[in-house]
């Protein structure tokens, strides 16, 4: 599957759920979900589908790809290794896309978005450990520290937007923020309770790449 390009605030509507995909829009009167609660398209507000077991699997799964902006492949891939793991494969699924960069970089508020993350990173903003990473679906570990390097946060352009995205969202507990140095340590592994997408059912998943 190609890399999306359509509009942002089309996802949330056909999941019917605010998936945050716009950052301080999605907060305001300009959030779509909000305006059209109704799915996308010439007849969205009219359709009705047939409920089957299926559809919720379906949607639960594209749910989740879409609220971390993980293509087909990648969440294959990333499901495959959660079943190798020892723990519920469900939460083994989602504690490794929040352990991505560039979800971490957004829960850290470092960018209006997991997208905006995702274009930071691949412009080199951030080190692990020291060291630059430019792939966004790294994976942190226990005792990782994520910083923005040095030649970057000195930009006015990274000040102002970081004085405009602070308190955008809350920083989970397994991050330690040190906002004077912006960087932060993973200071433990994340729970199923600190997973940032609320009211999902991962067993539908598992079911589905079950069959």
């Amino acid at each position: 599957m190609g890399k999306y390009t359509g509009s942002m605030c089309r996802l949330c509507r056909a999941e019917g759920k605010k998936l945050f995909l716009k950052g301080k829009r999605c907060l305001s009167d300009r959030c779509a979900v909000e305006k059209k609660n109704y799915p996308p398209g010439q007849k969205g507000a009219r359709m009705s589908f047939r409920k089957s077991h299926y559809k919720f699997q379906l949607r639960e799964k594209q749910k989740v790809k879409r609220f971390y902006g993980v293509g087909e492949k990648q969440f294959r891939n990333v499901f495959a290794s959660a079943v190798r793991r020892k723990g519920i494969t469900g939460e083994n699924l989602l504690r490794t896309l929040e352990m991505r960069l560039d979800n971490v970089v957004y829960r850290l508020n470092f960018a209006y978005s997991r997208n905006h993350a995702r274009q930071m990173i691949r412009h080199g903003f951030f080190s692990v450990n020291g060291r630059k990473v430019d792939i966004p679906s790294y994976i942190v570990a226990l005792d990782d520290v994520i910083a923005f390097r040095e030649k970057r946060r000195v930009s006015e352009n990274v000040k102002a937007m970081l004085e405009d995205v602070k308190g955008l969202v809350e920083v989970p507990g397994w991050l330690i923020l040190d906002g004077a140095n912006l960087s932060a340590k993973v200071n433990a592994m994340p729970t199923r309770d600190d997973v940032s997408l609320k009211e999902i059912e991962e067993r539908l998943i598992v079911e589905l790449y079950s069959k």
